[in-house]
């Protein structure tokens, strides 16, 4: 038995579940933009309180290690470790694309397809990663130029690309055809439930003092042009 609380900020939507030997029992959303800090603690109150289940029964924290936005990652990571610390317990992380694949059925994918999820990046560049069928890793993460196709390559015969996320309708509405299959454009905590009880049971832990989760870029920051004298 183990109980996994599943925080999901990677995104615009912050995403709280809770599972149990890789199955999710609930899973809680708030869709207001880059309201994570307001709403996590409460989303997580809520999904314990749904599933009857407090603080001391969890057996670990899991959560989306990037790329994704800066700031909510923050959040996402800090309440993470601020509940492992308190209840002594593990603190699992899990790759923000490995997360959104997931969220593909694995039945709708043929042996030889790709999976290939998108964060967006702004302007026509994405995060992704490639997977194969069972979601092992075929390509690592990297940030790409979408505008001339970068995976058209990849395909040949009657092998197929399944993507995702939110930076996937983006390379949709340019790269259209019957080779490739959209899914999903947006993640959540409920996808994490079957890597994140692999981790458990492995013992694939991240050290909750020095942990930080994987930007990947450091973040876009503005100088003002306000003097202050």
């Amino acid at each position: 038995m183990s109980f996994i609380l599943q925080i999901e900020s990677s995104s615009e939507i912050c995403s709280v579940a809770l599972s149990q030997n890789g199955a999710t029992l609930f899973v809680v959303e708030d869709i207001q933009p880059n309201s994570h800090s307001e709403k996590i603690t409460i989303l997580i109150k809520q999904c314990l309180d749904n599933a009857g289940i407090n603080f001391s029964q969890l057996d670990a924290v899991a959560v989306s290690d990037g790329p994704g936005s800066y700031t909510s990652l923050r959040v996402g990571v800090s309440v993470a470790k601020g509940i492992c610390y308190a209840k002594d317990i593990p603190l699992i992380a899990i790759d923000s694309l490995l997360i959104l694949a997931c969220g593909i059925d694995i039945n709708h994918v043929a042996v030889d397809d790709l999976i290939i999820p998108m964060i967006d990046a702004r302007r026509m560049e994405v995060y992704t990663s490639i997977f194969r069928h069972d979601y092992s890793q075929y390509q690592d993460t990297g940030a790409i130029i979408i505008e001339n196709d970068p995976f058209s390559s990849l395909v040949s015969g009657n092998q197929k690309i399944h993507i995702c996320g939110n930076g996937a309708a983006k390379y949709y509405n340019h790269h259209k055809s019957d080779a490739i299959i959209m899914h999903h454009s947006v993640t959540s905590s409920s996808f994490m439930s079957l890597s994140s009880f692999k981790y458990y049971k492995e013992q694939q832990f991240v050290d909750v003092a020095y942990y930080t989760p994987n930007y990947f870029k450091a973040p876009y920051i503005t100088k003002s042009n306000k003097k202050l004298f």
